[in-house]
């Protein structure tokens, strides 16, 4: 069985980078996931059912390494660099201010984190609905709706519209 898998893993490692690499943005970045993903998987092997899809089984994984890498990210403090004798109270108000998206890339790193994997999954890797909620795991029709929201704030972001809109938090 082992042999089998290895097989299967390393035919998905290419498919593998790609999702890295759209999700994180960054080479490196992708490639610590990739590794990370790989190393869970093999530690995990004997939970995969031969038969059924490597390459959900991995994507699956890489979902949840990443969600786990964002959420001790977002927990840690921002670290700002002391620069020229500069504090950064010259800093103008940005409120109206607004970047000009000028590639995909950058439309796609704006996305809420939710919908940017949904379109990744289904536009970029190809993935079926089917397939794409079970990586992520949650229902088909909540898939469907964060990838016609994503979509059209890809499009919005794409026409210089609006950013996406925030959370509130209370």
């Amino acid at each position: 069985m082992t042999d089998d898998a290895n097989r299967l893993m390393v035919q998905q490692i290419p498919h593998l980078r790609r999702y890295a690499r759209a999700l994180t943005g960054g080479i490196d970045s992708a490639d610590d996931l990739v590794q990370d993903c790989l190393e869970r998987a093999w530690s995990r092997i004997h939970r995969w059912r031969p038969g059924s899809d490597m390459r959900c089984w991995l994507f699956t994984i890489m979902h949840n390494v990443n969600a786990n890498r964002v959420r001790a990210e977002s927990r840690r403090p921002t670290v700002v660099a002391f620069e020229d004798g500069r504090d950064g109270r010259g800093i103008g108000p940005a409120q109206e201010h607004r970047a000009a998206i000028g590639n995909l890339g950058d439309a796609l790193s704006a996305l809420p984190e939710d919908q940017r994997a949904a379109v990744l999954l289904i536009g970029l890797e190809g993935l079926s609905y089917g397939a794409a909620a079970e990586v992520l795991a949650i229902p088909q029709g909540t898939l469907m709706s964060r990838l016609s929201r994503g979509r059209a704030a890809l499009r919005d972001l794409m026409a210089g519209g609006l950013r996406p809109p925030l959370k509130r938090v209370k």
